[in-house]
């Protein structure tokens, strides 16, 4: 189907012997010549057997959360189109052409697989509402609209996964994976996939409420990394707005009288304008550190060709196939070249 890519499906698994099987299958059919990497993430149950049965190659990631067999999958494969499923079959593994293809036509380095409900059961209670907030979070901080940011089906170019950094260690990961697209400004789109409800014996491995929680955490971590001065000039305004509120009945009696009432207050009311100026200038230094570092991952991500490009007979080095661990020859002493040598002074 795509005789000139090379395409790996990552599909990390936690205890879903009952749906990855199915998983496997599906994807086969769909994208023939597909290389399937299933990640078993300490199963204790039959998931690597069932997986290998069903022609998936298997490795394991020992660090439980699929944000460390993410990272481990990114760094370790090697291909030109990569595609990421849960391992619990609730998405329609026959959509992988179609977002193959959205991502080739563009050519778009981000295909996001919006779900779309096959059945009412599909979402547990309180998920919907909470990936609507989330969602809007993420749109009025990055300023980029996203349907599903915590959709766990994805298909990504070379240069898009080999630029991506990977430090959230469980849930997180999507949005971690869905701000790195906004902050390094690359081309994605998205593209509707059905989405159904777990097969029988298939239990989540999500927790509403503590899994929630570290999300909105890590949203707000991400704002304070991707964008410090829009972060620190709200910050130091909030604290501004407190001194301010707390210093000017005392320079208002002040002008009226010549008097400090409250002196305490007085102190307090200066300190914390001195600390919000501190604040902000934290901001505009971080600002430009992080404009730096931002030009230099899409430094790393212009390394690569887009996807779908037809490879140049000189390619990069780091987009040579891997054959094998690079080792370089021994080079013999000028004189032994039959050159002769320099000799430096007199």
């Amino acid at each position: 189907m795509y005789p000139d890519l090379r395409i790996a499906a990552i599909v990390p698994c936690h205890n879903e012997e009952a749906a990855v099987g199915q998983v496997v299958t599906d994807l086969r059919a769909a994208v023939p010549g597909m290389a399937i990497y299933v990640y078993d993430n300490r199963s204790t149950d039959r998931t690597v057997e069932v997986a290998q049965a069903a022609g998936a190659i298997v490795r394991r990631e020992e660090v439980k959360g699929k944000g460390n067999v993410v990272r481990r999958a990114f760094a370790d494969i090697e291909a030109d189109v990569y595609l990421l499923i849960d391992g619990d079959d609730t998405y329609d593994a026959f959509a992988a052409p179609r977002m193959i293809d959205t991502l080739l036509a563009g050519p778009y380095d981000h295909v996001l697989g919006v779900r779309k409900q096959t059945t009412d059961s599909a979402y547990r209670p309180g998920h919907s509402a909470g990936n609507k907030l989330f969602n809007r979070l993420v749109t009025t901080a990055f300023g980029t609209p996203v349907s599903d940011m915590l959709s766990g089906y994805r298909i990504f170019s070379r240069r898009f996964v080999k630029s991506f950094p990977a430090v959230s260690r469980e849930f997180e990961i999507e949005t971690e994976l869905t701000v790195h697209t906004m902050s390094l400004r690359v081309p994605q789109t998205e593209v509707p996939v059905d989405f159904k409800d777990r097969p029988e014996g298939s239990e989540s491995k999500l927790n509403t409420y503590r899994d929630g929680f570290k999300i909105l955490s890590l949203i707000f971590q991400l704002i304070r990394h991707e964008r410090p001065l829009a972060f620190h000039t709200i910050t130091a305004g909030l604290i501004a707005i407190i001194a301010l509120i707390l210093g000017v009945p005392l320079v208002v009696e002040f002008g009226r009288t010549g008097l400090v009432p409250r002196f305490p207050t007085a102190f307090l009311a200066a300190s914390l304008m001195v600390i919000a100026a501190l604040v902000l200038t934290i901001g505009v230094v971080l600002d430009g550190i992080t404009r730096s570092r931002r030009e230099s991952a899409r430094l790393v991500y212009l390394g690569y060709e887009a996807p779908g490009r037809p490879r140049h007979s000189s390619p990069a080095r780091h987009d040579r196939p891997v054959t094998g661990p690079e080792t370089r020859q021994p080079t013999a002493p000028l004189h032994q070249q039959g050159r002769p040598a320099t000799v430096v002074g007199g």
